[in-house]
């Protein structure tokens, strides 16, 4: 059993088929076949059950299934290492928060691919649950994530504090006053935005669990459609001004401090940390301080 065997074993058991596989693999669906009867037999047990369908792993496949993932992962951090001059280089994926991206990264973005030509920048926005589940698949390099994040194969390091406040239609009266009207529409992201589940936390605190959500994809939805009226969200104080006027909608600051939250960037533990994604954390560390000390 070597390195490649446990990849095309990987590859089957991801896709689901010995054909799909063989076209991940760049490969025949004949060669995937010997291979893998080839592996089964010097294991001595049967990976797959096999049917017109496709395949299934058995007990045993499920049990080697992690092994040939971290097998996989470490090859493939071996080739990053050793094509790593130390000089930064290649693809970087940085995942964000779409607000952190809007209100933040993009002079960071601007700099670093400036000084960095030879790195293949690139960004992806998301929900802090989808974004923490793409550092741990390495998807992305790392990400900037709404904290607290506590995960064993997780690095994570606090970059700044920010208010979240109650975002309505102008005119609107106080938050206290909305709950005590009813019939409170929230509007928000899809399932993951960690901006969501504070808001539904700090209402459920309040005895408010059964307001109506509304899912939208993208802040600028949520925001169009919170001015129009149709109902309140929960986003960071610094997109007023920043992004949007301050006459298209109400501020309302949460009770105690409650509205108050830490952005971290979070990173693979095990994962080869690149001269490329190094230099990155090095570039943004110190914009981010001289944000968190204008705050």
């Amino acid at each position: 059993m070597d390195a490649a065997d446990l990849r095309l074993f990987a590859a089957v058991a991801r896709t689901g088929g010995i054909g799909k596989a063989a076209l991940v693999l760049n490969t025949v669906q004949p060669n995937v076949t010997a291979r893998l009867k080839a592996l089964e037999d010097r294991l001595g047990t049967v990976l797959f059950e096999r049917s017109n369908r496709g395949v299934v792993l058995t007990a045993a496949g499920r049990r080697l299934l992690p092994y040939a993932e971290r097998i996989g992962r470490l090859m493939e951090d071996a080739k990053r290492a050793v094509r790593d001059s130390g000089e930064p280089a290649g693809p970087l994926t940085i995942g964000s928060l779409e607000t952190t991206a809007a209100l933040h990264l993009s002079p960071c973005l601007a700099s670093f691919a400036k000084a960095h030509p030879a790195v293949d920048l690139s960004l992806k926005t998301g929900t802090s649950a989808e974004l923490i589940d793409q550092v741990l698949d390495r998807i992305v390099d790392g990400a900037f994530v709404c904290g607290p994040v506590d995960h064993v194969d997780l690095q994570v390091e606090p970059i700044f504090s920010e208010e979240l406040v109650v975002l309505t239609a102008p005119g609107l009266c106080g938050i206290d006053d909305l709950l005590r009207a009813g019939d409170l529409k929230l509007i928000v992201l899809r399932a993951g935005c960690s901006y969501r589940q504070i808001f539904e936390a700090y209402l459920a605190r309040r005895g408010t669990v059964a307001a109506r959500v509304l899912e939208f994809g993208t802040i600028e939805t949520i925001i169009s459609c919170v001015a129009a009226g149709l109902g309140v969200t929960l986003l960071p104080k610094s997109l007023i001004g920043a992004v949007w006027s301050a006459g298209r909608l109400a501020v309302h600051h949460l009770q105690n401090g409650e509205g108050r939250v830490e952005t971290v960037f979070i990173q693979h533990r095990d994962a080869y940390a690149t001269s490329a994604l190094r230099a990155f954390v090095d570039a943004v560390r110190p914009a981010f301080a001289r944000l968190e000390a204008a705050e």
